[in-house]
């Protein structure tokens, strides 16, 4: 698995995220799914999960919320943040998911798309209680229980081509290709000519291709 940035930074960044999400919802006083609607359609989600050191490790997890909301066209008083002496579910699920969305270098607005904000907070029971990896397992079931195409029909499908197209512009055999969307072949241990062929084609990166695993 290619990660966005190195473990070493992981706990700042994960600290960050739960941070804002609760300064959002206590303080400024943001619906869990509307502040995070902002996060992804500001590009800041993007931003974060691919590493970029000044909302990274370069913000505080208020700083964060600021960033959202200016980015968004919103222009909030600011005002002192409260600090409370428990982690809410909120803080909770925003360290869970930057821990999983390192782990599994799923964009944030990929898992959003099967997992939304308020289920994932809806899990602090009883999985704050758990180590990190039991939380990690569960949104990988969530996520391949509900994600019914495959990462390259997907991509077929935003490009306009058909499976023939397809397979006439990348030299991969046309029944090959429909194993691969059926899930009767594994992409993830195609030879790396063949998916270089691909994402040549579909204009993504090899890794974009690969399919989420347990």
């Amino acid at each position: 698995m290619i990660h966005a940035y190195d473990e070493v930074y992981l706990e700042k960044a994960s600290t960050a995220l739960g941070r804002m999400l609760d300064f959002a919802v206590y303080d400024l006083q943001y619906a869990p799914d509307t502040f995070f609607s902002l996060f992804l359609s500001t590009g800041v989600a993007e931003r974060f999960g691919d590493g970029e050191f000044r909302l990274l490790v370069g913000m505080s997890g208020v700083e964060l919320a600021y960033e959202v909301l200016r980015l968004a066209g919103i222009a909030p008083q600011h005002i002192e943040p409260k600090f409370t002496a428990n982690r809410s579910e909120e803080y909770w699920a925003g360290w869970a998911l930057a821990h999983y969305q390192w782990e599994s270098a799923l964009s944030f607005s990929e898992i959003a798309e099967y997992i939304p904000i308020t289920e994932i907070i809806s899990l602090y029971s009883p999985y704050h209680e758990m180590d990190i990896r039991q939380f990690i397992d569960r949104m990988n079931t969530l996520y391949l229980e509900r994600k019914q195409q495959t990462n390259l029909k997907l991509l077929r499908k935003n490009a306009n081509l058909t499976q023939q197209m397809l397979s006439q512009l990348s030299g991969i055999s046309l029944r090959t290709i429909q194993q691969y969307e059926q899930r009767k072949k594994d992409i993830n241990k195609a030879a790396a000519e063949k998916l270089t062929a691909l994402a040549s084609v579909l204009h993504c990166q090899m890794e974009d291709l690969m399919e989420k695993t347990e």
